[in-house]
């Protein structure tokens, strides 16, 4: 007898929600007209704007990755590809101006011609109104355009990952005709670029992709998707359950559902995708003020995390163990951290003058609307009362995440557990966040971003060596990211915690999920497959 997929009682609106986007989107075929190929992919969220100066969230920049292109992408093994570009830049000898040959014949889905002017105009834009403006920072001084094809980027300093930096969904063309009157402004509800697919219809809870029939590249592989979002993970699940939903995405979908997903993956009842380990979860410290002034308390907190315990009970194995800020798959990444030693730990407690009559009494905030944060922060307090309940007490709160985000640059919390993701696949664009400070006394950082992320740590020269990991490429770059991460390991102002993979699960009979080195599932290459 072959084995089917469960279903799960559905919510009451869920019906008809779906009812409602298949009627926009025609993606069913059982509807008048409508082709087999069309698909249903969902995620959890919603997107609100469709802009790429204004775009932050995981779904936004996932639409924008198949609506517009970038000037170089990331491929799955992680090389640079030229997209928009027609070859690497050409960089000066003192590394401050940047040459960018372009792509002929590409078209905006308006029909106005994609050149030198355009990529101009939609990198000042961004500069000039990106809400993510981190993404560039004050790398880039100004753009200039050489010729029709040619376009040269004047930077404050050398830096080594432009091309990565220039891959990047925010940084993604519009087109100059369209965004004449939002230069200076967001255009949230509509979007012209060159991407595979054109945006036919966008509300925040669905969005219609058509297949641009002038695209310069491959065409999709399906005949068109409709992104739909849910509230709640109970409620995609159920929809993939019941043929509702084709293709389901993984972020924010509960550790459980996961795990469910997972299993019936390797039962052969799913087909599951994943993409590089690029999101990783860590522990704040704040380090410039009693007791986690104190590094010795900061070491023997490090070394108190059992991380295969904690991947186990939280994600049943799929989020695996880090002992680093820069994920593992990128170039420069070291395993800095010390593995779990309560012994140790025990050793540093006591020296700084705890344990016994007088435990560590300390506080960790978790985000309360993230499931695996409640699960971490009970399984490390559980670990703690077994291990040492003689030297730390930890009492739990739980906080709304947007909530905690606003007071983190206000030294709110001793311990906060939050997650991360680069904007572009680059060491730098997870030290630099974490790490940069504009100004320091001695070892507390007064202003940057080591403050606004809630440690206020940094260390003499430690600025200087990020800025110089930022010039340098290659195996000249390594040593020094090294010394880096080993520094900040010592320190342990953040303890890593675990990495995180994409997933996407796709039901029987659609192409199995594919991401490409940014972690961005590739649409245009789902398909549904012939019946045999």
């Amino acid at each position: 007898m072959a084995r089917q997929l469960l279903p799960l009682p559905r919510p009451p609106l869920l019906a008809v929600f779906i009812g409602l986007a298949l009627v926009m989107t025609g993606c069913k075929g059982s509807l008048p007209g409508a082709s087999p190929q069309q698909l249903v992919v969902g995620f959890q969220g919603t997107i609100d704007t469709v802009d790429p100066a204004q775009a932050t969230t995981v779904g936004a920049l996932q639409l924008l990755s198949a609506i517009g292109d970038p000037l170089y992408a990331i491929r799955s093994d992680g090389a640079l590809e030229p997209r928009l570009a027609a070859d690497l830049p050409i960089v000066s000898g003192d590394g401050l101006r940047a040459v960018i040959p372009l792509r002929q014949g590409v078209r905006f889905h308006d029909g106005t011609p994609f050149d030198a002017e355009a990529m101009a105009f939609s990198l000042r834009r961004f500069l000039a109104i990106g809400k993510l403006s981190y993404v560039v920072g004050d790398r880039i001084r100004s753009v200039r355009v050489l010729d029709p094809h040619r376009l040269e980027l004047v930077l404050s300093r050398p830096y080594g990952a432009l091309p990565q930096l220039l891959s990047s969904a925010n940084l993604t063309p519009v087109s100059p005709r369209a965004y004449r009157r939002h230069r200076d402004r967001f255009l949230p509800d509509a979007f012209v670029g060159t991407g595979p697919y054109r945006l036919g219809f966008t509300s925040p809870q669905l969005q219609r992709l058509e297949p641009f029939a002038g695209y310069w590249g491959p065409r999709p592989r399906n005949d068109g998707l409709a992104l739909a979002s849910l509230t709640t993970s109970s409620g995609l699940l159920g929809a993939l359950r019941s043929g509702q939903m084709d293709v389901l995405l993984s972020p924010s979908l509960q550790p459980d559902h996961q795990r469910a997903l997972h299993r019936q993956a390797a039962a052969g009842l799913l087909r599951e995708g994943s993409g590089p380990a690029l999101e990783i979860g860590y522990l704040t410290l704040l380090s410039d003020r009693p007791p986690l002034q104190d590094p010795r308390l900061r070491r023997a907190l490090a070394l108190t995390i059992d991380r295969p315990l904690l991947t186990a009970r939280v994600s049943d194995g799929l989020r695996p163990p880090l002992r680093g800020l820069v994920p593992p798959s990128l170039p420069g990444a070291q395993a800095s951290w010390p593995s779990h030693d309560v012994a140790a730990a025990r050793r540093l407690l006591r020296q700084a003058g705890w344990c016994g009559a007088r435990p560590l009494p300390l506080s960790l905030t978790y985000r309360s609307n993230v499931p695996s944060d409640r699960l971490f922060a009970l399984t490390w307090q559980e670990a703690l009362r077994r291990d040492l309940p003689d030297c730390l007490q930890l009492s739990l709160t739980g906080m709304e995440s947007t909530t905690a985000y606003r007071q983190l640059g206000d030294g709110a919390f001793q311990l906060i557990l939050l997650d991360w993701i680069g904007d572009f696949p680059d060491a730098d664009n997870y030290l630099m966040p974490l790490l940069s400070c504009d100004r320091a006394e001695g070892e507390r950082c007064l202003r940057g971003a080591s403050a606004s992320s809630g440690s206020f740590w940094t260390a003499p020269g430690l600025q200087q060596q990020l800025v110089r990991t930022e010039t340098l490429t290659g195996q000249e770059r390594l040593p020094v990211l090294e010394q880096v991460q080993q520094r900040v390991a010592a320190a342990s102002p953040y303890i890593p915690v675990w990495s995180v993979q994409p997933r996407a699960w796709a039901r029987p009979g659609i192409s199995q999920p594919r991401f490409d080195g940014s972690g961005r599932l590739l649409l245009a290459q789902l398909s549904r497959e012939a019946q045999r």
